[in-house]
């Protein structure tokens, strides 16, 4: 078995009009679909991240809050590769979302930081 890339990553949020907002207006993924389910009551966007990677973000009602600290077994957080940390963390504060300082892998020692969406789910950047 060869399993080559990841296709796409799913997450579940709160809000579809706050992610969409977030995800598209302030992250500058591109929309490729975009379709509310009647069957299931929710709604689904899909974005491009990369010519290979999709994100699918799913708005479900009555979605249990995310458990953070202590962290439970499942997703930790999206990873998203930037040329530049420092420069990413300017243009985020500069959309009025803020980061932790930038500090180095403590195993690559490569250049990373992390922020929030609106529900609470880390996304690292990494150099």
């Amino acid at each position: 078995m060869k399993l080559s890339s990841i296709h796409h990553i799913a997450i579940i949020v709160s809000d579809i009009e706050k992610a969409r907002e977030f995800y598209v207006q302030k992250l500058g993924f591109e929309v490729i679909r975009e379709n509310y389910r009647a069957e299931r009551g929710d709604w689904k966007l899909d974005l491009r991240v990369d010519e290979h990677t999709e994100l699918e973000i799913f708005a479900e009602k009555n979605s249990p809050q995310r458990v953070n600290r202590p962290e439970a077994c499942g997703l930790r957080h999206l990873a998203f590769r930037v040329e530049s940390v420092e420069e990413t963390v300017k243009e985020l504060k500069s959309l009025g979302i803020e980061c932790e300082p930038v500090r180095f892998d403590t195993y690559t020692k490569d250049k990373m930081t992390f922020f929030q969406d609106p529900d609470g789910l880390p996304i690292e950047i990494h150099e």
